[in-house]
């Protein structure tokens, strides 16, 4: 299938900045299951420093916020050639060791209310129906609900709450995965859905390594594994490993900071015949 992208976001600041720094995960990854036959990133606001991959093989930009910003825009667009590959993803990949992913962050903490979750599985030889098991019970017992939950909330805390979002969904299964003495790491990307092109948000979803396969992933939100209409954008322990932008920002302290940084997000995907 060919997905055509196009994501927009947009940070408004209520202050003059004097200096900020942004880490952009925004270029899709080359695996079996998707190809990029072209994708561009423009920056307004914002000046290009210098590229790096990080541990997980992520591609990323870093951008310093141009002196006296009172808005900077991130637009990336371009085509992806996907094949359904089942949630499979493969061998492992990148710097990082599969025990690595093994590792809990404050967003992942196997809580009480994650270690009951884990404990309620059934032990059995074959891993990949315990991971789709495990998959389904956090989509019952957390309905998908959108402002429940924020950035910070931690995967304990969204599973105690019996609401959240896709972040939510991906970091409970993550944590629980990890209990179990899986590796595990979260994705961030898009999905195109059935009955939408713009949307308000790109998605994110679980990978869990299970032996012989590889990398396989789950998408807790829509009770599947990723097919031909999910884009891989980056991977991490967490979120914060993950997101597609991530930074901090100085204001000028002659400035009057009356409120938050609006941080607007338009993403397009479109099916290309």
């Amino acid at each position: 299938m060919l997905l055509d992208v196009k994501h927009t976001t947009r940070y408004r600041f209520a202050a003059g900045t004097r200096y900020g720094l942004k880490q952009l995960r925004v270029f899709p990854k080359d695996r079996d299951s998707q190809r990029v036959l072209s994708w561009n990133v423009e920056l307004h606001g914002a000046k290009h420093q210098l590229d790096f991959e990080d541990q997980h093989h992520n591609h990323v930009i870093l951008a310093s916020i141009e002196d006296g910003a009172e808005e900077v825009v991130v637009e990336s667009a371009g085509r992806i050639e996907t094949t359904d590959t089942a949630g499979v993803i493969g061998a492992h990949g990148g710097f990082a060791p599969l025990w690595y992913f093994r590792r809990s962050t404050p967003l992942t903490r196997a809580g009480r209310h994650v270690v009951a979750l884990a404990a309620g599985l059934e032990e059995n030889d074959d891993l990949l129906a315990r991971m789709h098991t495990l998959s389904a019970l956090i989509r019952e017992k957390v309905t998908y609900k959108v402002g429940a939950t924020a950035v910070d909330t931690t995967a304990d805390q969204a599973l105690e709450l019996g609401a959240g979002v896709c972040q939510d969904h991906a970091h409970i299964m993550v944590a629980a995965a990890r209990r179990l003495g899986f590796a595990a790491r979260y994705v961030s990307g898009y999905l195109m859905m059935n009955d939408r092109i713009e949307q308000e948000a790109g998605h994110a979803w679980t990978e869990v390594y299970i032996e012989p396969l590889g990398w396989v992933g789950f998408d807790v939100s829509n009770g599947i594994s990723p097919d031909e209409r999910y884009v891989r954008l980056a991977t991490g322990l967490d979120y914060t490993e993950a997101a597609p932008i991530s930074g901090m920002r100085y204001a000028d302290p002659l400035h009057k900071n009356d409120g938050e940084d609006v941080d607007t997000i338009l993403v397009n995907v479109a099916v290309q015949q």
